[in-house]
């Protein structure tokens, strides 16, 4: 078995015990998407409606925009893995509740053991928080942050904003961008402090 089929079992084995109530109001779950093998690992918050329709994470306009700053650091989709925290759609896109974020984070946890990514960028407070409660994302973005949690294999995160909040906000645009252009250092830092 492939590393991709291997991590699409651990998706449909996640989903079938999974207590999220989402579940009964969404079309389907939204699995996380990408590299198997990823160094880096993004999470979102939640699905949104074109998500929820496609199954696939960041399809929408938020999805467009990442693939953009992708780019802009020459990386593509196919080089990263991207999941939510949440992995139903919540009613008319509100946002995730705590109790929704505790439900499916076994699930995450699963997912980011078996990737095992040097860095996990959280897109938008909703991630952060659940992992650094203490963190305020206007504060945070832009900078790594060392920190050990349990049961994750990574000490390495990396706070941005969510692209969606760029598509309101033109100002966060380029905050954003001048965020995501710091990711190869990143990578080097880490790497370096691995040495």
């Amino acid at each position: 078995m492939t590393r991709s089929e291997e991590l699409q079992k651990l998706h449909e084995y996640q989903n079938s015990i999974c207590e999220c109530k989402l579940k009964e109001t969404a079309i389907q779950p939204v699995f996380g998407d990408g590299n198997p093998d990823a160094k880096i690992v993004f999470i979102g918050e939640a699905p949104g409606k074109k998500e929820d329709e496609t199954g696939k994470p960041f399809v929408g306009a938020a999805g467009k925009f990442l693939a953009e700053m992708l780019a802009s650091i020459g990386m593509e989709r196919k080089d990263i893995y991207i999941t939510n925290i949440v992995k139903y759609r919540p009613p008319n896109n509100r946002d995730p509740e705590d109790h929704e974020k505790r439900e499916c984070a076994a699930w995450l946890y699963a997912e980011l053991s078996f990737i095992k990514p040097d860095v996990v960028i959280f897109l938008g407070r909703h991630s952060m928080t659940y992992f650094l409660p203490e963190l305020k994302i206007s504060d945070a973005h832009g900078k790594l942050v060392h920190r050990k949690i349990p049961n994750l294999p990574t000490e390495y995160f990396f706070p941005l904003y969510h692209p969606a909040a760029a598509l309101y906000n033109g100002g966060m645009r380029a905050t954003l961008l001048d965020d995501f252009g710091k990711i190869p250092k990143v990578l080097e830092k880490i790497k370096e402090t691995r040495k």
